[in-house]
């Protein structure tokens, strides 16, 4: 089976082709319900016509970039427009419409842009400032929504639960027992009249609608916790001014006039205008096709929601919101999509199509036997030309039986299953930090062999302070109490230097919350920076009025450092740069001595230098050197900002400790076969401290730079970490290797560049986001992806027993005696108790620590393994073996005689197999252990559907035999069915005992 499955059933976890799909598609030969299997999967159609959607638009958006680029030789030629403001924009306080602000941005129309004054035109006809951005007055912000909508992507509407009601009754052999229990009432009212003729019918239309309603309340569920999911995934904040206050804000309250702050890897929320920054570089292929990325400047201000940051920052305009965009138009078509499905849904679909086949089958060969017996009756006694309503209704019955059996055979709950645990845990891990955008990522991290994490936030808890310093070449450590002292003996000069090159060169920003609290936004190293410069007594405010900024490079992650060029009060030019260590002080040849004298950088200093970086690192902090260049030749902003000649002015260690519980997590992975690596920006040696500290490296690891590795042969590669996989999530899975010496090879890679760690742009892309940013959680995901796994094999083993006893019985039954002891009623029951109850039961069994005891499982390998054949096949026998016992010895055993004596014995069969599958659903919890009691009443899903199958079998036997053929049991036929389901416990138990 499970070779079959690879070969027709394997599809890539991401970014299948549209002919795999179809093809697998195509190889579902057996489908009872299309709509029901392929209900969370992607709508193919729909995503054809998103993608001849997406070329349209490429189109549109490369002819408007090509006529923008011409239009700038004509600018002066300007004809005044013939556009008329609308009295409702002009009543609200605005000079321009919807329409035509979206027509300025989407046409990268150069000729309105002028025509209407440029950016600072927009903002004045917009009622905002590029500098103060919109009032916060509720007023005013509801008018502004009324005439330019709101930043938000129509949706197409949520079902409602008689969609999913209407859908479960798509099932075509639903419809065919549907006919069969019409036909059957028909004849039976006609035979015996009402309501002694209905009694058949009216069971199976029951058992039917029973089967509807409870498939389409757990489908509306499941359709509820993906709503639910939507809402967390949607949950993005941004940086905007408003009230000349910088505040963070939900995208989805952005309104034209918005003035919002960007940086590199974010993602552009709204159409809008560049308003100013430093070194923009768009991606915009997302919408236009092209890979090149695009240069935003004054020149060309045009930003397109939906597109990304790929350098650079600024801050923008909003123009146009929601789904006036380019983004918002395509994502509407979008939005229809959906999701490829899962490896796993694949894979078990494949295998509901071949017990599908072989339930069909086993029905045709049924009915055969059943039909042929009762002709063979009718041929002994000469009737075979005259035919009675009862012996109609008897063929009717056959075939109701023989469509039962396909209901019961095609395990259509299996791919649901797999929707259904993945929503569950998707949830559960919503509640410990973990975003899953893609259902195929829980899976995947179920099989993780390898995770390459970042240090800085991740390992540690991103709150950075700056403890050690060598300023004027003075080692000193920095805290609370020393800070007055500090600044006493570095010389006042120097002081004024390190001041300007921390509040001038810098990414972050300190403003003044709406509470009036002074707050410092950036990264942690910036945020770090920006506070030691404040305890130095520098004022920020009065470092800015003093000189003015030429040309700003922000941060780049390939030069690992950020620079910038000041207007001097007195005249002159003066660039401070920031950065790795030993990256800006190979660019020093002058240093700040003690006595606050330039002088040059000579071998003993460049020794004293590169030693305290070495000591900082070792102690695990990250280094930073700050050091300025007198311009005095002069320079251009077309320039770029020189790397050379610098003036060290001194060197921080900035101390970011590790998080609690990083070490136990790190152990518990290496237990579970998962290889931890880290990739980080830091210097070899803090790295290697950091590593010892979390676990990672031990004394056989290796550490090494980002360079080095990335110059290492492929041969090399294969050697050092066999079979790297690298991609755009902010997860890596890796396959690790033994060396020669039997050793796991645990890597530090230091120094790394952006290709290395994938950080910029890695929240947008991936599939999973940690939202707190905790090694821990990751651990977490890892262990919900594999109870994932493990619950669908729980639930698939429960499911095959039942199916092949199911089939096993009816079949030999009929074959042996002409009738099937299960009827269609009770098949359904079963059938009902299978998919539905069952995944509820199993699927969503919460992960234990156990789970990370044991070798991840690959992709590739036997989904249905031995241990789950030995306990299937040995729960069969033993259940097949009473069933037959009861068939021919019952009647004798319980002293069964009478007219009624073959229902009372079907209603013990029928009664003893439920209990059977009840137990069997308990022994399931766990495949090998045999303590499977543990944790049960925590688990109030799986007790609450046992009790439920338990009520509802006594309700179906004791009150409703007309319905379904059965006949109430005495308290002895009750105890010893349930002895009879008991006993499959301690088999099972017994069976786990056996090696395989």
């Amino acid at each position: 089976m499970d070779s079959y499955l690879n070969q027709n059933f394997d599809l890539k976890s991401k970014h299948s082709s549209d002919e795999a799909l179809e093809k697998w598609r195509t190889v579902v030969g057996f489908v009872k319900n299309p709509k029901r299997r392929f209900r969370f999967t992607a709508n193919l159609s729909k995503r054809y016509e998103a993608a001849a959607m997406r070329r349209t638009n490429q189109e549109k958006l490369r002819i408007a970039v090509l006529v923008s680029k011409a239009a700038f030789q004509f600018i002066s030629g300007v004809q005044p427009s013939d556009y008329v403001v609308p009295e409702q924009v002009i009543a609200a306080g605005f000079q321009l419409c919807a329409d035509e602000l979206g027509s300025i941005v989407e046409g990268h129309d150069v000729k309105k842009l002028k025509f209407h004054g440029g950016v600072s035109g927009i903002a004045e006809k917009l009622s905002t400032s590029t500098n103060t951005g919109l009032s916060s007055d509720a007023a005013l912000l509801s008018k502004r929504q009324e005439i330019y909508g709101i930043n938000k992507f129509a949706e197409p509407e949520a079902k409602g639960f008689w969609v999913f009601v209407w859908e479960a009754l798509q099932d075509m052999t639903l419809m065919i027992l549907g006919a069969c229990a019409i036909v059957s009432l028909l004849v039976g009212i006609a035979m015996e009249g009402w309501p002694a003729g209905a009694h058949d019918g009216l069971g199976i239309v029951a058992s039917i609608l029973l089967v509807v309603f409870v498939t389409a309340t757990s489908d509306y569920r499941q359709s509820l916790q993906f709503k639910d999911l939507d809402k967390e995934k949607k949950k993005i904040t941004i940086q905007v001014t408003r009230n000349d206050c910088r505040q963070k804000l939900s995208i989805y309250d952005l309104l034209p006039g918005d003035i919002v702050h960007l940086n590199i890897g974010d993602q552009v929320p709204a159409d809008g205008l560049f308003v100013s920054g430093f070194s923009v570089l768009i991606d915009e292929s997302s919408l236009t096709g092209e890979s090149e990325p695009v240069v935003v400047n004054d020149k060309n201000p045009f930003m397109l929601s939906g597109t990304k940051l790929q350098d650079g920052s600024c801050k923008m305009l909003v123009t146009t919101v929601g789904m006036r965009t380019q983004w918002g138009k395509l994502m509407a078509t979008l939005s229809e999509g959906g999701d490829d499905e899962t490896p796993l849904q694949v894979k078990l679909n494949g295998v509901a199509t071949i017990i599908g086949k072989v339930g069909l089958f086993f029905a045709v060969v049924t009915f055969a036997v059943m039909v042929q017996g009762l002709l063979r009756s009718k041929l002994q006694e000469g009737t075979i030309w005259s035919w009675s309503g009862d012996e109609a209704l008897k063929l009717l019955e056959f075939f109701a039986v023989a469509v039962t059996i396909v209901v019961v055979a095609v395990p259509e709950g299996l791919p649901l299953a797999v929707t259904l645990s993945l929503a569950f845990a998707m949830k559960k891990m919503m509640n410990d930090k973990a975003l899953v955008r893609h259902l195929a990522a829980c899976e995947t991290m179920g099989s993780a062999t390898g995770i390459c994490s970042d240090k800085t936030g991740t390992l540690t808890t991103n709150r950075m302070t700056v403890v050690k310093s060598c300023i004027c070449m003075n080692v000193k450590e920095i805290n609370s109490t020393n800070k007055a002292s500090f600044c006493s003996e570095i010389h006042e000069s120097a002081i004024k230097l390190l001041l300007q090159s921390i509040f001038m060169n810098t990414g972050g920003e300190i403003v003044t919350s709406k509470d009036g609290r002074r707050e410092i936004l950036g990264t942690p190293t910036e945020t770090a920076l920006l506070e030691f410069g404040l305890s130095l007594g520098g004022d920020p405010q009065t470092e800015r009025q003093a000189s003015k900024t030429v040309k700003v490079e922000p941060f780049n992650s390939t030069k690992k450092r950020m620079g910038v060029v000041l207007e001097l009060p007195g005249g002159g030019l003066r660039a401070h740069t920031k950065g790795a260590s030993e990256i800006v002080l190979a660019g020093c040849d002058k240093v700040i001595d003690c006595n606050g004298e330039v002088v040059p950088l000579d071998e003993k200093s460049i020794n004293h230098l590169n030693a305290t970086i070495n000591e900082f690192a070792n102690e695990a902090l990250r280094t930073l050197c700050l050091a300025y260049l007198e311009l005095k030749n002069g320079f251009s902003s077309d320039n770029a900002i020189p790397v050379s000649g610098y003036t060290c002015l001194g060197i921080v260690g900035i101390k970011d400790p590790v998080r609690p519980g990083v070490k136990e997590s790190v152990a518990i992975c290496r237990t579970a076969g998962i290889t931890v690596r880290m990739v980080t920006g830091d210097n070899i040696n803090t790295a290697k401290a950091i590593a010892r500290e979390c676990g990672i490296l031990t004394d056989d690891g290796i550490a090494i730079e980002g360079p080095d590795f990335r110059e290492k042969s492929q041969e090399e590669l294969l050697n050092l970490i066999p079979k790297i996989q690298v991609s755009s999530h902010c997860y890596f899975c890796f396959k690790y290797q033994l060396d020669a010496s039997n050793k796991r090879i645990n890597p530090v890679i230091a120094r790394s560049s952006p290709m290395d760690k994938h950080t910029l742009v890695a929240k947008e892309s991936a599939d999973v986001i940690i939202l707190d940013d905790n090694f821990s959680t990751i651990l977490t995901v890892a262990k919900w992806g594999r109870s994932v796994y493990i619950n669908i094999q729980k639930f698939v083993q429960f499911q095959l027993t039942v199916n092949i006893v199911a089939l096993i019985v009816n079949f030999s039954s009929a074959c042996l005696t002409g009738s099937a002891p299960l009827t269609a009623v009770q098949l359904l029951w079963v059938n009902m108790i299978m998919d539905t109850l069952g995944a509820l039961a199993l699927a969503t069994e919460p992960p234990t620590d156990e789970l990370m005891k044991r070798a991840p499982v690959g992709r590739k390998g036997n989904f249905i393994s031995n241990v789950m054949w030995r306990n299937i096949f040995g729960q069969s026998f033993y259940q097949l073996m009473v069933i037959w016992y009861l068939q021919a010895r019952g009647k004798a055993m319980f002293e069964l005689d009478g007219p009624d004596s073959t229902l009372k014995l079907n209603t013990l069969i029928f009664n003893s197999f439920v209990f059977c599958q009840v137990f069997n659903e308990i022994s399931s919890r766990n495949m090998e252990e045999i303590d499977v009691l543990s944790g049960i009443l925590n688990n109030s899903v799986f007790v609450a559907v046992l009790g439920c199958t338990a009520v509802f079998q006594i309700i179906i036997i004791e009150f409703l035999g007309t319905f379904a053929s059965t006949t109430p049991l005495t308290y002895s036929q009750w105890g010893l069915s349930v002895v009879i389901g008991f006993f499959s416990m301690p088999i099972a138990a017994a069976l786990k005992l056996v090696p395989v």
